[in-house]
């Protein structure tokens, strides 16, 4: 039964910290100013999303 709830406790956790990266960015400016660029669609290989710049639809980018 503990198994359970520590099981549970790390997918919490998981989810938590995976969301975290992508909230808080909501416009180009906040973006640029963590050193990120504004793509449309979705991020190149080499970049990470980490926000949106002006909707769902654009996505903020930085370098892994």
């Amino acid at each position: 039964m503990r198994l359970h709830h520590l099981l549970l406790a790390l997918f919490f956790l998981v989810l938590s910290a995976g969301s975290g990266f992508t909230q808080g960015i909501i416009n180009h400016r906040s973006c640029h100013r963590i050193k990120g660029v504004c793509a449309p669609d979705r991020c190149p290989r080499n970049m990470r999303q980490i926000g949106t710049c002006f909707g769902p639809p654009v996505k903020c980018c930085r370098k892994k």
